[in-house]
């Protein structure tokens, strides 16, 4: 069974392949009204969600699909073990498409799954946004020869998947990380990825950015956590630390890079509000990709 839970599954002419699809599938959607006539999507929910949500069910329903939502912890896949339900729900749709706190728990859907298990995000990868990073680069770009793109702020389930999908396309890749999300570490992806020469370390933005193409950013905090009172002290430390890192004209020195941010967006901290409606932002073509490269990723799963 052929699962999407990292994009470290993918080598470079599936990955490939699949971007050129979503392409197509932007450009031209009507020629793929039936490519999923009839069948059937379970979204699996943990976690809050805006963009995974809307994009996978407008993107299965305009393929003549549909979608069904379940919350996790409102379903019984909160009180029996996950190889029971799973076995269950996986005879009732031919994908899954899951959000949820652990990826341990998403190796299980996928262990036990009769269908393709999809991974919407999770501590330690999210390789659905990637591809829509990628799709974006690719269109801007026309190819990813000679592309080097720069991300600042956390290392963690963003920056792993991107590390993963830079390295198989053969981008250069500068990370100015300077806070690590502990539960997001993948010391066997970081090693071989350093070795690959395509991802770097870089201590301060502005030397990353004077070489970038592209300059990406993403939330210090994440989203489950963005409320909690119990995270308020760890969530001022993180802004103290990452002040000096936030994607601003004074810390781009001048160069004036395509700029990305994964969204939801928090202004005056990961980012300055003027480079979010900046010209050369394509934060929401970046975030509108998410549905046409899905789009792509699900017949490819299908097909398989």
């Amino acid at each position: 069974m052929n699962h999407f839970l990292s994009l470290k599954e993918f080598d470079y002419d599936t990955l490939l392949d699949i971007i050129r699809k979503a392409v197509d599938i932007k450009q031209a959607p009507q020629s793929y009204y039936e490519a999923c006539h009839r069948k059937g999507l379970l979204m699996l929910f943990q976690k809050t969600s805006t963009r995974t949500n809307l994009s996978f069910q407008a993107g299965i329903n305009q393929m003549g699909g549909y979608a069904v939502t379940m919350d996790w912890d409102s379903s019984n896949f909160s009180l029996s073990p996950i190889q029971y339900e799973v076995r269950y729900a996986s005879r009732n749709s031919d994908l899954i498409m899951a959000r949820l706190k652990k990826h341990s728990d998403l190796l299980e859907l996928a262990k036990y799954s009769n269908v393709p298990v999809i991974n919407g995000c999770c501590e330690k990868y999210h390789p659905c946004q990637a591809l829509a990073d990628l799709m974006t680069i690719y269109e801007v770009s026309g190819s990813f020869e000679s592309v080097t793109l720069t991300y600042v702020g956390i290392h963690n389930n963003v920056a792993n998947s991107l590390v993963a999908g830079c390295m198989t396309l053969g981008i250069k890749l500068h990370l100015v990380t300077p806070i690590i999300n502990e539960p997001s570490w993948d010391e066997e992806l970081m090693q071989e990825a350093y070795k690959s020469g395509f991802i770097v370390n870089t201590t301060e933005l502005y030397d990353a950015a004077a070489v970038s193409d592209y300059v990406y950013t993403d939330t210090w905090v994440d989203m489950e956590f963005y409320q909690d009172p119990r995270y308020q002290e760890e969530q001022k430390r993180r802004i103290q630390q990452m002040m000096p890192f936030q994607v601003n004209r004074q810390n781009l020195q001048g160069y004036n890079p395509y700029i990305l941010h994964d969204m939801p967006i928090h202004p005056g901290f990961e980012i300055e509000e003027a480079l979010v409606e900046s010209e050369k932002s394509i934060i929401y073509q970046q975030a509108e990709n998410r549905m046409h490269v899905q789009k792509a990723l699900m017949l490819h799963l299908l097909s398989r």
